[in-house]
């Protein structure tokens, strides 16, 4: 199956990945300094995770959790409510051609370090690892 200009098979280019994270820093700044004016937000310290553009720069997935964990879907939502504000206030601070559309999602990788930890320490996979190499 053919790609199209916008989907690469390789992963983020080295552009992407430099502007996504300037895209988070910006984010985390404007974020922690309390420039978004919603009273539901200043109680919550958001982490930024990771920043995702796609190839055209037109979209910045944003990877939120709030500090703790708890209650990640109810920041999404605050969040994408607030979305235009924030565009804005990080379109401040990123020199681009375009200002990208903010999606925000959840962060789930604590999750999945937590899961890849409870798969290692399975009985059959610790057996596995603690066997010694065999000479061959």
């Amino acid at each position: 199956m053919a790609k199209n200009r916008f989907e690469s098979s390789r992963g983020p280019t080295q552009r992407q990945l430099r502007v996504g994270e300037a895209i988070r820093r910006a984010l985390s700044d404007v974020l922690m300094r309390g420039e978004i004016h919603d009273p539901e937000l200043e109680h919550i310290s958001v982490t930024v995770g990771e920043v995702r553009t796609s190839a055209d720069y037109r979209v910045a997935t944003c990877y939120v959790l709030p500090l703790g964990g708890q209650d990640a879907e109810a920041l999404v939502k605050i969040l994408a409510r607030n979305k235009y504000e924030i565009r804005r206030a990080v379109t401040r601070l990123v020199n681009l051609k375009h200002s990208p559309e903010l999606r925000f999602l959840p962060d789930r990788t604590f999750d999945q370090i937590d899961e890849t930890e409870r798969l290692l320490n399975l009985e059959a996979v610790r057996r596995d690892l603690d066997r010694p190499p065999s000479e061959e």
